[in-house]
């Protein structure tokens, strides 16, 4: 088949001029078939009658001379029966021009219908991979195609934030492990790479490799963590909160008592029930939980608490961890969750600015959230709210509540 004859337009052209042309004809045969019945319509058929003459005595017929009649029932059946012929020569006539109207018609109704999808086809075809900038715009009533352009858009939309946004993080983290790498190579080249190097230089700089291999490992599998919960293969599992905080508890116990810190648990570890339950991926949660719980012993000063807790309320499970560090501005508060975000007081070695980042997209792929509370001088309070599984869907409040819940339970 030629290829105008493969188009949605000849399609829909057939078809309109399918269903106008069946009904014209449908149309056109009702009313014959409702004459015929009604008439009684038969040819003339006449018959021959001797002709007269009239004389003086009177009408005479003439021999051998004859003409044809018929009655009047006769007559007016003829004329009935050529007006049906006249009527079915006319019929077929018009469902002709019909047939020719149709096609015309429909070729006319069905390109002015697919107009919009020829724009969006041309939108579509400009737009390249690099430049997700142009838009359908489609003006005109708002039917399904309008409906479908507007969709369309909206996709092209967020294509572009999530483009800009991979962008952006790949060029944010090839500029952080710029610096990592950079001290690796004057390491090695000024001072493990000669002869004459002290074994006290060489330990020196052995620790510095240490640490800038630390520091892009831990950046490493920060991007990791952002791309895992995104990942085909993800499934859901069921998740004792409980023993989740006690875990990441127990991993940075040893960390937090190098730097002279008090790890404080709520509740206290000990043979009591499960916690609450919520539905994700143990591996991120983990991930999510040690970020908070690194991020101050990082951060908080030596010989001060550090607080990690867990609980429900109104149907949201959480887990909190709550340090006595330097706190966190408030013109800093709305952007430190934000990707490589340094606050006021800059980076610190073996901060890859993706912890808090990574915290905020697993909480919100896990439908939840998080939350900052702090004041400068006093430290910091990061709550992950997630859903209780245990709870009926029903009973679940609509937002996540408000307010620190360890401050309710450990007053400073």
């Amino acid at each position: 088949m030629p290829g105008w004859a493969q188009t949605i337009r000849f399609r829909l052209t057939v078809t309109y001029s399918a269903v106008l042309f069946g009904l014209a004809a449908l149309v056109v045969l009702t009313v014959y078939l409702a004459l015929s019945a009604t008439l009684d319509a038969q040819p003339l058929d006449p018959i021959e009658v001797p002709d007269l003459s009239y004389d003086q005595t009177g009408w005479v017929i003439e021999e051998g001379a004859s003409f044809r009649a018929a009655d009047f029932e006769s007559v007016e059946k003829a004329s009935y029966h050529k007006t049906l012929r006249l009527l079915r020569s006319l019929s077929l006539q018009a469902i002709g021009v019909l047939f020719l109207a149709s096609l015309v018609t429909g070729w006319w109704l069905s390109g002015r219908a697919l107009r919009p999808v020829r724009e969006i086809t041309s939108t579509a075809r400009d737009i390249s991979a690099t430049d997700l900038s142009r838009r359908i715009a489609l003006d005109g009533p708002r039917d399904e195609l309008r409906t479908l352009a507007e969709t369309l858009d909206s996709m092209l939309g967020r294509l572009e934030e999530a483009f800009a946004a991979q962008r952006q993080v790949v060029g944010d983290a090839s500029h952080e492990l710029l610096n990592p790498l950079a001290v690796i190579r004057t390491t090695v080249e000024a001072v493990l790479a000669p002869d004459d190097v002290s074994p006290d230089e060489r330990a020196r700089a052995s620790a510095a490799v240490v640490r800038a291999t630390a520091l892009m490992t831990r950046l490493i599998e920060d991007l990791l963590a952002s791309s895992r919960r995104n990942s085909p293969a993800f499934v859901d599992a069921e998740i004792d909160l409980a023993v989740l905080a006690d875990g990441v508890a127990e991993e940075y116990a040893s960390a937090a008592g190098e730097r002279g810190l008090r790890l404080k648990r709520l509740p206290a570890p000990g043979p009591g029930g499960p916690g609450p339950v919520v539905s994700g991926d143990p591996q991120a949660l983990s991930r999510a939980l040690g970020n908070l719980l690194s991020n101050a012993v990082r951060l908080a000063p030596v010989g001060s608490t550090l607080t990690i807790g867990y609980g429900s309320e109104d149907g949201w499970a959480w887990a909190a961890v709550r340090d006595e560090g330097p706190g966190i501005p408030a013109s800093d508060r709305e952007r430190v969750f934000d990707r490589f975000f340094s606050g006021s007081g800059g980076g610190a070695a073996g901060h890859s600015g993706l912890g808090l980042a990574i915290v905020r997209q697993i909480a919100e792929g896990h439908d939840g959230q998080v939350a900052l509370y702090s004041a400068v001088g006093e430290g910091s309070t990061f709550v992950m709210w997630l859903p209780d599984r245990s709870w009926p869907a029903s009973g679940r409040r609509s937002a996540t509540p408000g307010g620190d819940p360890l401050a309710a339970r450990d007053p400073r």
